[in-house]
C-alpha cells in the first residue's frame, strides 16, 4: 500500500471511439495529446490506445510513489519471449530489463560512470567537438540543420569515449539505422494493432535489415578488442573488464551487446536532441544568448573548455538545465504495475499501463512560475522547484539514467565549445517537437553558421 498523502481524482479522458479508444488522436500527435489531456483533465487520467489501457500521471507525487516509493511494483514491459517497443532494438539491457536481471546489470555497470570518470571523458569530448568544427569552417556563413550536425557530433562523442574508435565512415548507416529502428519501436508500443515482424512487409524487411546492421557492428567491435587485447581505459574497456561483486561473473556478448548498443543508441540521441533544443531557444532569446556568450568568452579566453571550466560557466549549465526541462529527452516515463496496488488514493490492478509524464511535470503551474518561459535564472541561486520530482528529465529512483554524469558533463562542455566559435541564428519560422521515443525537433532546425571573432582579453 502507499502512504502517500495526497490523493487523486482518476478522469477518463472522453472521446473515445469503439475498439480504437484515443488511438486515433495519439498516433496523430502523440505529446499534443498528452499535453492537452493533462491540462484539461488533471494530474490522473486514464485513456485506451486500441485494447490497452493507459494511466498517465502528471504531477510529483505520483512520479515518486511509481518511480520511487513503489519501484518494485511498477516494473518495464519487458517480455524476452515477445519484446515490444525499445526492447526490439536494445534488447535486454539497462533500460528494458527488469527484476534480477536489471539488478545484476546496474551493479556491473553503474561503476563505469561514476563522476570521477568524467573528467577524463570531457577531454576526449572537447577533442571530438573541436574536430567536428573544423568540418564547419567550409559552412560558415551557409544554413545547416543544426539537429543533423547535433546527433553526428554526438554519435562521434559516444564512439570516442565507448570504442576510441571513430564511426564517421559509418554515421550515415548509423543514423539512418536508428532512425528506423527507434520509429519502428514507438510505433509498436503506440500501435498495439500493427503486423507482428514475422510478417514479410517492406517495413518488417527494412527493420530486420537495420537491426542486422547494427549488431554487426556491435559484435565485430567487441570481437576485434579481445583480438587485438589492446587497452584504452574507454566505456568498452571498462564493461569488458566489469564484474558483479556479488558473483564474480562478467556479461555474456548477448548481454555485452545489449548494453553497449544501449548506451550507444541512448547515449547520442538524448543529448543530441537536448543540444538542439537549447541551441533553438538561445536562437530565440536575443538576451540569454548575450549573456552566455559573454560567459563563454571571458571563462575560457578562447581556449577550448574542459571539465574544470564547468564550475565557471554556470549560467551555461543553467541554460543546459531550463532546456532540458522544457524538452526533456524522454517527455513520459513507461512503467507497468506488477500487482494490485495504490497510488495517490487511486487503485490500479495488476499489469496496468503507467506513464510518468515528465514534459507535464516540468510545466505543471504548481511548481513552476512562468513554466512555459525559458528563464535560465530559475537555475541560478538555488531556485529549483519545491518538488524534487518536479524535474526528472534523467528519470527519478532506483532506475535514474546511468549516464546522467555523462551527459551533465557532455551539454554544457559541447556548448561552450560551440558557443566560442559561432554564434547560431535562426533560419526557419517555427519548430515544432515531435515525439519518437526521445522529444525530436520535426524536420530539424535550419539555421545559419555566423562565425565569432573574439577579443581575447
Amino acid at each position: 500500500m502507499s502512504d502517500s498523502v495526497s490523493s487523486f481524482t482518476l478522469v477518463d479522458v472522453p472521446g473515445a471511439v469503439p475498439l480504437l479508444g484515443h488511438l486515433g488522436a495519439f498516433r496523430q500527435r502523440p505529446l499534443e495529446s498528452l499535453s492537452a489531456w493533462w491540462r484539461q483533465h488533471g494530474d490522473a487520467i486514464r485513456f485506451r490506445l486500441g485494447p490497452k489501457t493507459f494511466y498517465l500521471f502528471s504531477h510529483p507525487d505520483l512520479a515518486e510513489e511509481i518511480l520511487v516509493k513503489q519501484s518494485d511494483r511498477f516494473v518495464k514491459v519487458y517480455n524476452p519471449r515477445k519484446p515490444h517497443g525499445l526492447a526490439l532494438v536494445l534488447g535486454n539491457g539497462l533500460v528494458t530489463s527488469s527484476g534480477e536481471v536489471w539488478k545484476r546489470h546496474r551493479r556491473i555497470i553503474q561503476p563505469i560512470f561514476h563522476r570521477s570518470r568524467m573528467a577524463a571523458m570531457a577531454d576526449r569530448m572537447a577533442q571530438v567537438g573541436e574536430q567536428r568544427l573544423v568540418s564547419w569552417k567550409d559552412q560558415e556563413g551557409d544554413t545547416i540543420d543544426i539537429a543533423a550536425e547535433m546527433m553526428q557530433l554526438a554519435l562521434e562523442v559516444i564512439s570516442q569515449t565507448m570504442f576510441t574508435a571513430s564511426m564517421t565512415q559509418h554515421t550515415d548507416r548509423i543514423s539512418h539505422a536508428l532512425q528506423v529502428s527507434i520509429k519502428y519501436a514507438f510505433d509498436s508500443f503506440s500501435n498495439p494493432l500493427s503486423l507482428p515482424l514475422w510478417v514479410p512487409t517492406a517495413r518488417n524487411r527494412e527493420f530486420h535489415s537495420v537491426m542486422r546492421f547494427m549488431d554487426r557492428l556491435m559484435y565485430g567491435l567487441l570481437a576485434e578488442r579481445r583480438r587485438s587485447g589492446a587497452h584504452h581505459d574507454d566505456l568498452l574497456d571498462l564493461l569488458l573488464q566489469a564484474r558483479d561483486d556479488e558473483t564474480g561473473e562478467g556479461l555474456t556478448d548477448q548481454e555485452l551487446r545489449d548494453e553497449a548498443l544501449t548506451i550507444f543508441a541512448a547515449g547520442h540521441e538524448t543529448t543530441a536532441n537536448a543540444l538542439s533544443w537549447t541551441w533553438y531557444l538561445l536562437a530565440t532569446h536575443a538576451e540569454t544568448k548575450a549573456r552566455f556568450h559573454e560567459e563563454v568568452d571571458r571563462v575560457l579566453q578562447g581556449r577550448p573548455p574542459n571539465a574544470e571550466d564547468l564550475e565557471r560557466l554556470p549560467y551555461t549549465r543553467a541554460i543546459f538545465e531550463e532546456s532540458l526541462r522544457l524538452y526533456p529527452p524522454a517527455p513520459a516515463v513507461h512503467r507497468k504495475a506488477a500487482v494490485n496496488t495504490t497510488v495517490g488514493g487511486l487503485s490500479l490492478p495488476e499489469g496496468a499501463f503507467v506513464l510518468v509524464g515528465s514534459y507535464n511535470l516540468h510545466r505543471h503551474p504548481d511548481f513552476w512560475t512562468d513554466p512555459e518561459q525559458f528563464r535560465p535564472e530559475r537555475w541560478l541561486d538555488d531556485k529549483r522547484p519545491g518538488s524534487r520530482y518536479a524535474y526528472m528529465p534523467f528519470g527519478a529512483g532506483p532506475r535514474t539514467c546511468v549516464g546522467l554524469h555523462f551527459a551533465s558533463v557532455e551539454g554544457p562542455l559541447l556548448l561552450a565549445l560551440i558557443g566560442r566559435h559561432y554564434d547560431l541564428q535562426l533560419a526557419q519560422d517555427k519548430v515544432e517537437p515531435y515525439l519518437m521515443v526521445t522529444l525530436r525537433p520535426k524536420g530539424g532546425i535550419k539555421m545559419t553558421l555566423q562565425p565569432r571573432h573574439v577579443l581575447v582579453t
